[in-house]
């Protein structure tokens, strides 16, 4: 059981770190992104950016602050299924626009987002009580 809820937690706190880090980037240097994607940086596009900061900024705190409940299950499940959607959701669009673009730094972010979506999926539908080394719960 340690060992289960020890891997939630380290799921917890990469995810939260990986969001803040990108909500730091999106809120405070969202011009020099688009720059660097080759976009203008038009006032709409700065602020969709940084809303977009404050979302990754909110799920960072969430998970931050979630980090030592038991995850999975029917333990946080909300906490649980909104990463996995979001994960699953961004990996699929992510690993679609991989593919057309062949553009390296789309195939890091959508193989990170990938194996989030799936380390969700399994905490999100796994049992987090269930010890391997006995039949109890």
């Amino acid at each position: 059981m340690e060992n289960k809820k020890m891997n939630t937690k380290i799921v917890m706190i990469t995810s939260a770190l990986v969001m803040a880090l990108t909500a730091i980037m999106l809120i405070f240097i969202p011009r020099e992104l688009l720059s660097a994607a080759g976009y203008s940086d038009s006032y709409i596009a700065v602020l969709f950016l940084q809303v977009l900061g404050a979302l990754y900024f909110a799920f960072a705190v969430l998970n931050w602050m979630a980090k030592a409940n038991i995850i999975g299950g029917i333990y946080s499940k909300p906490v649980a299924m909104a990463n996995y959607a979001h994960f699953f959701i961004a990996a699929i669009t992510l690993l679609k626009t991989a593919f057309q673009q062949d553009v390296l730094i789309l195939w890091i972010i959508a193989i990170i987002y990938a194996v989030f979506a799936i380390l969700f999926a399994i905490i999100a539908f796994g049992n987090p009580l269930k010890d391997k080394t006995s039949n109890e719960l």
